[in-house]
């Protein structure tokens, strides 16, 4: 009887070896077996950790006697707006305040809680510092009422108010924190949305909405940001400011635009966008604009004049390029591409806007000022938030 159990393990040997030489598991000799490469991280082995670049600037009144905070909190806003307390609370009951804040480079972020009060930004301030930004806020709770020229805008959770800080502006708040950002009009005033951006107005919609969502993952990552990664938040945030921009302008195009200060922003981003340019006048500004030298004048009486602006915004230019480390140009250069036809006329004109010469401003760049692209760090008192304000987008 023939031994089947035998033929049938001969069989089976014969046809494995087979297997094995044409390559087996049922595929062509050809196939390769698809490789994946290897992981340069050990198992159990934490990823590196990048370098936080971030640091707050920290202020807060928690600390003082209550009756001394409120007078602190003053000074440390005093950059931006006056404060006054409602009129049946006195300077006794305290005024317990916090103040974060943080230097993205292109913008800043604060977070900020206060009791009640009510603030003014007076043309007399607005013509006294350099500050001269857009301030966008959130408020998380709370609520405000503030007034340009006569038209009120209210804030509320859910809504966000853009604001420029190169105008007068009065308002009163009730307890409320706010997370707001301030940048520079350089940001936004090269985009084509930037044309409906108006001042003092609440936005609001599925584009705010998401705008508010993404201002809440930046908050909860502050500490956590690379260096790498900051050009990219405040691109992030630009682009979403202006279409959120641009969304509240398709639904309030029926409505009555306030033409005083649409003007207005039109005029001062044809400045900032020619300041270096040899022939920014008058005439020029008119007939670009298509607007007559009495109403160019009328918007600017109340800042000393549009001749004083240019000068004032010049002269800004020219004390952030004195204070980058970076920048070696002779002071007489750096006075000739902004427009100045003298050394002296410059030295002159710089040191009774500053307080001290354009000389001085070189010397104290190493501590004073860090013109770099990257975030300014406070460093022993040195960096304060005015330096932040002041400085904001003529540190690149």
């Amino acid at each position: 009887m023939p031994d089947f159990r035998r033929e049938e393990q001969s069989a089976f040997g014969e046809a494995k070896a087979k297997e094995d030489i044409e390559g087996g598991d049922d595929k062509p000799a050809q196939a390769e077996r698809r490789r994946f490469p290897r992981s340069t991280i050990t198992i159990g082995e934490e990823p590196r950790q990048q370098i936080p670049a971030l640091k707050p600037l920290l202020f807060s009144t928690r600390d003082l006697e209550p009756r001394a905070q409120f007078a602190a909190w003053q000074a440390y806003i005093a950059p931006l707006i006056d404060l006054r307390l409602p009129d049946n609370i006195g300077t006794e009951a305290g005024f317990l305040a916090d103040h974060t804040a943080w230097n993205l480079g292109g913008m800043l972020i604060t977070q900020q809680s206060t009791p009640p009060h009510s603030y003014l930004r007076s043309q007399a301030k607005v013509k006294a510092n350099l500050v001269d930004h857009w301030h966008i806020s959130v408020l998380r709770s709370g609520r405000t009422w503030t007034e340009v020229d006569g038209l009120v805008s209210e804030g509320e959770p859910g809504r966000v108010e853009l604001r420029s800080l190169g105008h007068p502006f009065r308002g009163r708040s009730t307890e409320a924190k706010t997370l707001s950002l301030i940048l520079p009009r350089s940001l936004l005033s090269d985009a084509p949305a930037s044309a409906d951006i108006k001042n003092n107005i609440a936005l609001y919609g599925t584009l705010t909405k998401l705008l508010i969502e993404y201002l809440d993952i930046i908050e909860r990552n502050l500490l956590d940001f690379a260096a790498a990664d900051l050009p990219h938040v405040v691109q992030t945030l630009r682009e979403m400011i202006l279409a959120s921009v641009s969304s509240w302008a398709a639904q309030s195009a029926g409505t009555e635009q306030h033409s005083i200060l649409t003007l207005t922003e039109r005029i001062r981003r044809f400045v900032e966008n020619n300041l270096t340019s040899d022939d920014l006048t008058v005439d020029r500004i008119c007939r670009e604009l298509g607007i007559s030298r009495t109403k160019l004048y009328q918007v600017f009486e109340q800042e000393g004049g549009v001749h004083h602006y240019i000068q004032r915004r010049r002269l800004l230019s020219a004390h952030a390029a004195l204070s980058d480390p970076a920048n070696r140009e002779q002071i007489v250069d750096i006075a000739f591409t902004i427009g100045f036809s003298s050394a002296a006329h410059f030295s002159r004109a710089f040191s009774k806007e500053f307080g001290y010469s354009p000389r001085e401003a070189r010397n104290l760049s190493s501590t004073h000022y860090a013109g770099q692209p990257q975030p300014l760090m406070p460093v022993d008192g040195i960096q304060s938030f005015d330096t932040w304000l002041r400085m904001l987008g003529h540190n690149r």
